[in-house]
C-alpha cells in the first residue's frame, strides 16, 4: 500500500503548475498619516506552498484560505494588521536562501537562479524574482517574518523510506539535515541584518504519510519528523541566544495520528487541508500573542459581526442587513472606540467627533461631512426602531473611515474588524 503512497506523492509537485499564482508580492500602503502606519503590524511571510496556503484544485484564479491568511485576521483582533505573503510553491531551502540573498542585494534573480526548475512548478517565479528588490523594504519594515521551509527537501526521505536500511536512513536524514541548517541559518542571519526588530517565527514540518499506508514506514516518518524538530529547535535556539527574537512553530505533533484529517492525502497531495491550515495559524497565533481566537461563523443572510478593538460589539441594537449591505447604529461604534456624538432634532443628524475628526450623517443624505468636507456615500443613513426607541443606522465604512478608522471585512468570517 505504501507504493501507492509514494506514487501519489511523486506526482505532487506537478500539481502545482497552476495553481500558485494566489498572494504574490505586495505594495505596502501608502498610509494617510504617520500615526496610522506606526500602529500598523506588519507580517511578511516567506516560504513554500503551506505559505502560499495551496490546496489541490486550485488555479491561478484561486484565493487561499491558508494560515497565513488565518494570521491576518487574527492580527486584527489585536490591531490594525498588514500583511505581505511572498510564498513560492516548491521552494526548498536553498531556492529560500536564494531569493533572500537577492533581496537583501536589491537585485532581480531569474526563476533558474532562485531554484532550477521552480518557474514549472510555481507560474509566479519569474515575477517574484524580477520583483525582490521590492520585497526589501517589506521585510525590513516587518514586526514579524513566518517562515516555513524544508518540507519540499524531505520528501526524498518519503520516497526512499521502504527501501533505505536504518543505516542508510540515518545518513541521509543527516545530509538533509545539514543542508538545511546551512541554508535556515544563512537565511535568518540575512533576515535579522536587514531587520534586527522583527521576530521570526520557523515552522517544523509535518509527516504527512498515515499509518494505514505502512506502520513501519509511518514509525520512521514519525521519528525522522521528530528529529528534524529538534534541529528546528536547534537552529532557533543558538540564534536566540545570540539574541535574535526567534521562536518555534511546533506544527508538526498536531499532525501524528492526524494525517487523514488534516491533509489531503487521500487525494495523493500532502498539503493540509482547511482543518490542517486553521490548525497551522492556532500553532502559530499561540507562538506570536499566546492565543488562538475562533470566532464563531456568521450564516448567510445573517448581518456580519463587528469587533471593535478586538472586542465583538455586543449590543441589543444588532447591525442590519438591507439590500445585502450592513447597517450598524452609529451610538454604538461611538461607544465601542469612544469619541461623541451630538443630535440635532433640527436638521435630523449626527455630529460625531473622535481626535481631530469631524463627520456629520444626516438622515435620508447622500453625502455626509468629514471636517466640513461633503463627500458623497451609495446609501444614505436611516432611522431604525428597535423596541421604542429610534436609532441612526448608517453604512459601517461609512462612519468608520470617516473617523480615521482601519475596517477590514473578512468574508470567510463574515466580520467586520474596527481598528483605530
Amino acid at each position: 500500500m505504501f507504493k501507492q503512497w509514494k506514487k501519489g506523492l511523486a506526482a505532487v509537485t506537478g500539481s502545482l503548475t497552476l495553481a500558485v499564482a494566489l498572494v504574490g508580492p505586495g505594495v505596502a500602503p501608502a498610509y494617510a498619516d504617520e500615526a496610522a502606519a506606526k500602529n500598523t503590524y506588519r507580517i511578511v511571510a516567506l516560504g513554500d506552498s503551506l505559505t502560499v496556503g495551496y490546496e489541490p484544485g486550485m488555479d491561478l484564479n484561486s484565493k487561499p484560505y491558508g494560515f497565513v491568511d488565518r494570521l491576518y485576521e487574527q492580527g486584527l483582533f489585536h490591531g490594525r494588521t498588514e500583511v505581505t505573503n511572498l510564498g513560492i510553491g516548491g521552494l526548498k531551502t536553498d531556492g529560500l536562501n536564494n531569493y533572500v540573498k537577492a533581496v537583501l542585494d536589491e537585485r532581480a534573480i531569474t526563476p533558474e537562479e532562485l531554484q532550477p526548475g521552480l518557474s514549472s512548478i510555481d507560474p509566479r517565479t519569474k515575477q517574484i524574482g524580477a520583483d525582490a528588490a521590492k520585497a526589501k523594504p517589506m521585510i525590513a519594515e516587518a514586526d514579524l517574518i513566518t517562515i516555513t521551509i524544508g518540507g519540499n527537501d524531505m520528501m526524498s526521505l518519503v520516497s526512499t523510506v521502504e527501501t533505505l536500511s536504518d543505516e542508510q536512513l540515518q545518513a541521509k536524514m543527516q545530509e538533509l539535515f545539514q543542508i538545511y541548517k546551512d541554508n535556515v541559518s544563512s537565511v535568518i542571519t540575512g533576515l535579522h541584518s536587514l531587520n534586527p526588530d522583527a521576530a521570526i517565527v520557523v515552522a517544523d514540518q509535518y509527516n504527512p504519510v498515515p499509518k494505514i499506508a505502512d506502520e513501519v514506514a509511518y514509525a520512521k516518518l514519525v521519528a525522522a519528523s521528530g528529529e528534524f524538530t529538534k534541529l528546528v529547535d536547534g537552529v532557533a535556539g543558538g540564534f536566540a541566544s545570540q539574541g535574535v527574537d526567534i521562536k518555534v512553530a511546533h506544527v508538526a505533533k498536531k499532525f501524528v495520528g492526524s494525517e487523514l484529517t488534516m491533509t489531503h492525502i487521500l487525494k495523493d497531495d500532502i498539503h493540509p487541508n482547511q482543518y490542517g491550515y486553521e490548525t497551522m495559524a492556532s500553532v502559530f497565533a499561540e507562538t506570536i500573542w499566546g492565543s488562538y481566537q475562533k470566532p464563531p461563523v456568521q450564516n448567510e443572510g445573517q448581518p456580519m459581526r463587528i469587533v471593535v478593538k478586538g472586542q465583538e460589539l455586543n449590543t441589543p441594537y444588532k447591525p442590519i442587513l438591507r439590500d445585502n449591505l450592513n447597517y450598524v447604529a452609529i451610538q454604538d461604534i461611538v461607544n465601542a472606540v469612544g469619541a461623541t456624538t451630538k443630535w440635532e432634532n433640527k436638521t435630523s443628524s449626527a455630529t460625531i467627533t473622535f481626535g481631530d475628526q469631524t463627520v456629520v450623517v444626516k438622515i435620508g443624505d447622500k453625502t455626509v461631512q468629514v471636517n466640513g468636507t461633503a463627500v458623497p456615500i451609495d446609501t444614505p443613513a436611516f432611522l431604525h426602531k428597535v423596541g421604542k426607541e429610534d436609532k441612526t443606522y448608517v453604512p459601517l465604512a461609512v462612519i468608520a473611515s470617516g473617523l480615521g478608522f482601519d475596517v477590514q471585512y473578512s468574508s470567510k468570517l463574515r466580520t467586520a474588524f474596527i481598528n483605530l
